[in-house]
């Protein structure tokens, strides 16, 4: 199910497009200021963000200039009272996707969230592989290379290993990495997720002598662009 991250502080209208989005079949997560909404992207992955502009705490300007130093590829679509050239330009120069004005007719709103998502689909479809460093892994053969040797992986560590790599940035904790790679309805050990971690470094990292997935202390897992 599509999952739609809603960050307004109003919340009549928050309401209104949870209730829309519901009768459409996207799951939504609401925050109703910027921290919550970054905290929230930190440590979850969404299909599509909705984000306002006028926000307390950390304005909708702010969250989306840092988010995008995690995340280049989620849609996000603004909505603000805005309606200024100066502010889309702004906004779009940040790395939204789309804006839309308040006051808006949902189906407008509804038909902007669609062609994101179709568009968003399509790149995702069309990316044959993903690569970090010399780390490459064809999606469509599901063959992993590491400085142009074959790494053979059992399909529970290629799971793994292709989640953190299209969440680069992002940081994960034992319970997330189960939900997400291992399903919702494991009952096992969450140890199970360092024991994995484990071997897929003993194959992609051990061999080459260099770190590919980082260990952020009491918090969980992570690959990133570049190690600070």
């Amino acid at each position: 199910m599509t999952h739609i991250l809603i960050v307004e502080d109003e919340e009549k209208i928050a309401r209104v497009i949870e209730l829309e989005l519901g009768y459409e079949d996207y799951q939504t997560t609401t925050a109703f200021d910027g921290q919550e909404a970054f905290e929230l992207l930190q440590n979850q992955t969404f299909d599509l963000v909705l984000l306002d502009i006028m926000l307390p705490g950390m304005s909708g300007t702010q969250l989306l200039r840092r988010f995008r130093k995690l995340n280049q590829a989620t849609p996000v679509i603004l909505l603000t009272a805005r309606g200024e050239v100066q502010d889309k330009v702004a906004g779009l120069d940040l790395g939204a996707n789309d804006y839309i004005t308040k006051p808006f007719q949902i189906e407008e709103l509804l038909a902007r969230i669609r062609a994101q998502l179709r568009l968003n689909h399509s790149v995702n479809k069309a990316a044959e592989q993903l690569n970090h460093q010399d780390l490459t892994v064809n999606l469509q053969t599901r063959d992993v290379y590491r400085d142009q040797t074959v790494i053979e992986l059992t399909p529970r560590e290629y799971d793994l290993l292709t989640f953190l790599l299209q969440n680069k940035n992002q940081v994960f904790s034992r319970d997330q990495l189960l939900d997400q790679v291992w399903g919702f309805d494991y009952a096992g050990d969450t140890n199970v997720v360092d024991v994995y971690i484990r071997y897929l470094r003993n194959k992609i990292d051990k061999p080459f002598d260099t770190e590919t997935i980082q260990t952020v202390r009491g918090v969980g897992y992570t690959i990133k662009d570049s190690i600070q």
